[in-house]
């Protein structure tokens, strides 16, 4: 039987895989990334779109469509959320903090850095599947990417 915070993560996952946040692919954009989890199939397109603030480039649109398992789409739906609107420090911690929590087999992190994570925090229970963490994963791998891409033609 599962407790009562399993069951808010699990619904959590589901409402994110139904209801796909940023689930459109962006035009114009500054950077994309097709990335595909070959154990599984699973495969996203991801979009993004930069803007400036004192700090620096910052997300001021990311869009993205994809097919796959509950997991993987839930969690490119959670970041959508957690990246718009961030500078590229803040997004790299993001992703870091994330990787983190998808290698601690299930266990959560320190206080502060889960509260960092907001939703993806329901994603904790998914480390304990070897399997699931690429599906979990995938989202963050193509945003990284695109980002890198969008940068890149920033500075030519």
């Amino acid at each position: 039987m599962s407790t009562p915070m399993e069951q808010l993560y699990q619904q959590v996952i589901l409402d994110h895989s139904k209801e796909r946040h940023g689930a459109t692919l962006i035009d114009p954009f500054d950077g994309e990334s097709f990335q595909v989890n070959p154990t599984c199939g699973d495969q996203v397109t991801m979009r993004v779109k930069l803007g400036e603030s004192d700090s620096g480039p910052v997300v001021d649109e990311i869009g993205w469509d994809g097919h796959g398992c509950s997991i993987s789409q839930a969690s490119i739906s959670v970041l959508n959320d957690l990246v718009l609107g961030k500078d590229m420090a803040s997004v790299d911690s993001l992703h870091e903090t994330f990787r983190d929590l998808m290698g601690n087999r299930g266990n959560e992190l320190e206080p502060e850095r889960m509260d960092e994570l907001g939703d993806a925090t329901a994603f904790v229970g998914v480390a304990k599947f070897h399997a699931r963490i690429k599906c979990a994963l995938l989202g963050w791998m193509a945003l990284r990417d695109a980002l890198a891409h969008a940068l890149t033609q920033e500075e030519s």
